[in-house]
């Protein structure tokens, strides 16, 4: 058949289709399963057994339209607070044999009579980067990843899939986007990869490009510092971890909203296309294996994320480190570069210094408070403060208030994926186009919306 013949098949084929009801696949698979059970039920005969009734019984609830999206929702949270409640004390004790390091690095450098500028690129830029980056999340992603891997091994994971179905297909995507969207709540590298069990190319790209939309692990400590000051007082009484509490879960959910959208919006532009037929079987609930789960979970996910994001993390502190400490007149290099971006910041209601330490933390979301905090306050390096009091006075002596820091939140969701992320989505596309394209779309509306934000702000009155 010549090319001509083929391309009049084609478009006679899509004519058809689209003449067809929105369920004709449904009823294409109810009808082969239909049948296979009638084929099943001549040939083979069993014993009626306790677990499938026990399957039927649970997956009723679990898939319900009146009980399965607000379980979901329940059993996601409490994942979340498990993965950030158990981090915190992992984390310090890691910082501290860390950051010991760096001592016993720096004692060495000054023994072996080591410049200073030596020293600093390399402990006080590479290092101490370096450990940041795994002190903040290689104790988050072995929490998390494991109980991700155990949710899958139970067989509830296809169960969220089969829920949000429905919403990723009228948003012209593939249901199994909603199994790389909760992997891109741990790491969108991993999300990124996780996209390789969509089969169809289009489906894949569009899942690859709106992973970043779930907030990472890496994100997740600064939307919940932010939220803690401005939000919450400090957390000091109730009704303020409430508040801040509500404005996080707030922030995750706009970001799973921004994935529909932006979905709904390439599939009908730039990836268009009909979205592809989701027929899955459930599997049957089972005890996980618990020593396979923590391996596959280590070995695939957590030490290949962590390795990925060691790599750009290096040599990206001590070119922070050099921005830093070099100076231009009376300014260091990070001065000039922030007031040159400050007429940005102030127009979407953030200021120069934040817009780089943004741009500065590319290689790592957890590193962007610390960039701030060391360019607001010239240490020279990254910085840490003790208490989350001593961090909002440093803040609110620059000028912030609750809009700055929802703004804030609202940019840390919604811009360009981490170094580790765009380099996990250029080696899976193969293509440069795509990662930078994962970077233009998130930003732009990231901009939009702080900007809309802070002119809603302004109409109403509020102080900004």
């Amino acid at each position: 058949m010549t090319g001509a013949k083929t391309d009049l098949v084609l478009s006679e084929a899509w004519r058809l289709a689209g003449d067809l009801e929105d369920s004709y696949k449904d009823r294409i698979v109810a009808t082969l399963y239909a049948r296979a059970e009638a084929i099943t039920s001549r040939a083979v005969k069993k014993a009626p057994g306790p677990q499938r009734d026990f399957d039927w019984r649970l997956d009723a609830i679990l898939t319900s339209r009146l009980w399965g999206y607000p379980i979901m929702l329940a059993l996601l949270a409490a994942v979340f607070w498990l993965t950030l409640k158990g981090a915190n004390y992992p984390s310090a004790l890691l910082s501290d044999w860390l950051f010991t390091g760096q001592d016993i690095l720096s004692s060495l450098f000054h023994r072996l009579g080591a410049p200073d500028w030596l020293h600093g690129l390399v402990v006080l830029g590479m290092y101490r980067t370096l450990a940041w980056v795994v002190a903040v999340m290689l104790p988050p992603m072995a929490i998390f990843f494991p109980l991700f891997t155990i949710m899958e091994d139970l067989g509830y994971l296809p169960r969220i899939a089969f829920n949000l179905d429905n919403f990723f297909k009228k948003a012209g995507a593939h249901g199994k986007q909603a199994l790389t969207m909760c992997m891109g709540f741990g790491c969108n590298a991993a999300g990124v990869v996780g996209c390789r069990i969509i089969d169809s190319p289009r489906e894949r790209l569009l899942a690859i490009l709106t992973n970043n939309f779930s907030p990472c692990n890496g994100r997740f400590p600064a939307l919940i510092t932010l939220a803690a000051i401005f939000m919450g007082g400090f957390l000091t009484t109730a009704s303020g971890t409430l508040l801040a509490t509500l404005t996080v879960a707030v922030i995750v959910l706009l970001g799973i909203v921004m994935m529909f959208f932006t979905s709904w919006l390439l599939s009908r532009t730039i990836l268009k296309g009909v979205p592809s037929s989701f027929a899955m079987e459930l599997p049957p609930y089972r005890p996980p294996q618990v020593l396979r789960v923590i391996t596959r979970s280590v070995l695939d996910r957590t030490i290949y994320v962590l390795a990925r994001a060691a790599l750009v993390a290096a040599p990206a502190g001590a070119f922070t480190w050099t921005l830093a400490n070099v100076y231009l007149g009376d300014f260091s290099v990070i001065d000039h570069l922030a007031g040159w971006l400050q007429p940005l910041g102030k127009a979407v209601g953030l200021d120069g210094y934040i817009l780089l330490a943004f741009i500065l933390g590319l290689p790592a979301n957890e590193i962007v408070i610390p960039i701030l905090l060391m360019s607001y306050l010239s240490t020279g390096m990254l910085t840490e403060v003790d208490s989350l009091s001593a961090l909002g006075e440093i803040l609110v002596r620059h000028g912030w208030t609750w809009l700055t820091a929802l703004n804030v939140m609202l940019f840390s969701l919604m811009h360009w994926p981490c170094g580790t992320t765009l380099l996990t989505i250029y080696k899976e596309t193969k293509s440069l186009k795509w990662p930078l394209l994962a970077a233009a779309v998130p930003t732009l509306l990231g901009l939009a919306i702080c900007f809309l934000v802070k002119l809603l702000a302004n109409l109403l009155g509020a102080a900004l």
